[in-house]
């Protein structure tokens, strides 16, 4: 058994059911390996969608999610999908191969440093040296990937190495999967976060990414329903709180000033549950730096001088939440109503003319959510579409709509959705896009036609770079260098022998989502957009008093 058999095994051992990326010639042993294994190797057409799939597998599963790739280029593919997750904490292993150990001191074909290229963009990386190591460095990457706070980990395994056999006179068997388990919290912590609590006029709690990957989101609904205090998300924890709850004040993360950000200025304790400072920052949300901050999480925080914490309570959350709660009393319904009224009335006067043409943001969101069911998912891309969806896209459960938010990079969605039908083939999934991030990464389209995954890709089409020019126009009352033709989609998508659609009028969007929907392979949707609605957006949010 050579060491990309023992690796195989290794990866058998930790639950890998998927394996995402390409083939190279340094990595021929790893795939041979993987092709006589249980694992479903993914092959996709660009390694920067194998990324992308393992991150919204991680994402989703809680899992590393796992890409692999050649050495050089194919490692450099990588990186964005890697990073992706790493800032975003979601877990996920990337494999890459190496030149041979001979050849690494010199100038050589495609050799690059890619331990040094991955050092600040992974939580850990290593090159395996031989054999013998291969199982305690895969067991090391899956548990830091996967440890709270979880993020991406980098395995190297060279040419050479990948073809070095065990010694005839044992075999190396795979490590264990053992999962720490979190720790109590402090009780002298838990006290004194129900002083800081119970002394609030005016509190909320502020839903960050931590609770959907603690799985402490029914923690959080309990909690907050026992006490009546109101709950504002980032757009990675959209769902913590259905926000059909009367208590669920839907998301925080424009830079502009929202209706939600009205809330939050009122506060006087803000109660931060699983938040991190990458998906919205102190500075645009204590302002003033007269927030009381009761920070509970399973790290301390950040250093940020917008965050100064009353308290601060360490560990499970499900845990910290429970005996917290079970000590106050509830509060008043009468801010939780306030504060509700105050979000609910100001997206109520955004609705737009039901028959304008192109559809405005508003109109596409309202379709696509009466067309899912509440544990259907919605992978969003990155650009002016995912603000509005983020911002506007009512969610009953975490994780039905993924958001790339930390590193924000576009091209996630097509790769995303394979992810996402591949864990979940009874949910019906759909790739929510612009014109823009769509062709970054549409090639993938071949991948789920080749898997035979249906999914629906809603492009929002506007021949641009719809949020560059709505930040260029703010500044500068001009656009540049952001308009772009397209390719007509509906010959595009059938090229892969994918479905296409086009819709011509503002009554068309519906009835083509409901019908694409049904479709037994992928299917492409073209929607034009009035992005005009985002400076007029600009204009109603700077009304706000």
């Amino acid at each position: 058994m050579n060491s990309a058999q023992v690796m195989v095994r290794c990866l058998e051992q930790e639950g890998v059911r998927f394996v995402f990326g390409l083939p190279g010639e340094e990595n021929l042993e790893l795939m041979q390996a993987l092709a006589d294994s249980s694992i479903q190797f993914i092959e996709t057409r660009h390694e920067q969608g194998a990324a992308f799939m393992a991150d919204v597998h991680g994402r989703l599963s809680g899992k590393a999610g796992v890409c692999l790739s050649t050495l050089g280029p194919g490692a450099t593919n990588l990186l964005t999908g890697v990073v992706d997750a790493y800032l975003d904490r979601v877990p996920l292993v990337a494999i890459t191969a190496q030149a041979s150990l001979d050849r690494r001191h010199k100038e050589s074909h495609q050799s690059i440093d890619v331990l040094s290229m991955f050092r600040p963009i992974t939580k850990w990386n290593t090159s395996i040296s031989k054999v013998e190591v291969v199982p305690e460095a895969v067991r090391k990457a899956f548990k830091i990937a996967e440890t709270d706070k979880p993020g991406a980990t980098h395995i190297e395994l060279p040419e050479d190495v990948a073809e070095e056999s065990t010694d005839e006179s044992g075999t190396i068997e795979p490590l264990s999967v053992q999962s720490p388990v979190l720790p109590e919290p402090s009780p002298a912590q838990v006290t004194r976060a129900i002083h800081a609590i119970r002394g609030a006029k005016r509190p909320v709690i502020l839903a960050g990414n931590g609770v959907v990957r603690g799985c402490a989101h029914e923690a959080a609904r309990r909690f907050a329903r026992r006490l009546r205090i109101p709950v504002v998300h980032t757009f990675m924890a959209k769902g913590v709180l259905p926000d059909s709850d009367p208590l669920s004040l839907y998301t925080i993360g424009l830079q502009a000033r929202d209706f939600s950000s009205v809330v939050l200025e009122q506060a006087d304790v803000v109660i931060a549950l699983g938040y991190d400072f990458v998906e919205y920052a102190p500075c645009l949300w204590n302002v003033r730096r007269d927030k009381r901050i009761v920070h509970i999480d399973v790290s301390p925080a950040e250093v940020d001088e917008h965050y100064i914490l009353q308290v601060g309570v360490l560990g499970d959350l499900r845990l910290s939440l429970d005996q917290i709660g079970a000590e106050l009393t509830p509060f008043l319904s009468s801010w939780a109503q306030r504060a509700r009224s105050t979000v609910v009335e100001g997206f109520a006067a955004e609705k737009p003319d039901a028959d304008s043409w192109p559809l405005r943001p508003q109109r596409i969101i309202a379709d696509l959510r009466a067309a899912l069911k509440p544990d259907d998912v919605v992978v969003c891309d990155v650009g002016a579409h995912k603000l509005w969806m983020a911002r506007g896209f009512p969610c009953e459960m975490p994780n039905s709509c993924i958001i790339s938010n930390g590193f924000a990079a576009m091209g996630i969605a097509v790769p995303g959705a394979i992810a996402a039908k591949l864990l979940y083939p009874e949910r019906r999934v759909v790739a929510v896009t612009g014109d823009g991030g769509f062709l970054m990464n549409s090639q993938e389209l071949e991948t789920a036609v080749r898997l035979h995954l249906p999914f629906v890709v809603l492009i929002w089409r506007d021949d641009g770079y719809g949020v560059i020019r709505w930040k260029q126009q703010l500044k500068f009352g001009r656009s540049a260098f952001v308009d772009f033709s397209n390719p007509d989609f509906v010959r595009y998508a059938e090229s892969f022998g994918a479905v296409g659609y086009r819709a011509a009028s503002s009554s068309d969007l519906a009835p083509l989502l409901a019908e694409a929907l049904t479709q037994p392979v992928p299917t492409v949707i073209d929607c034009p957009v009035d992005y005009d609605e985002n400076i007029r957006l600009t204009e109603r949010l700077r009304a706000i008093p």
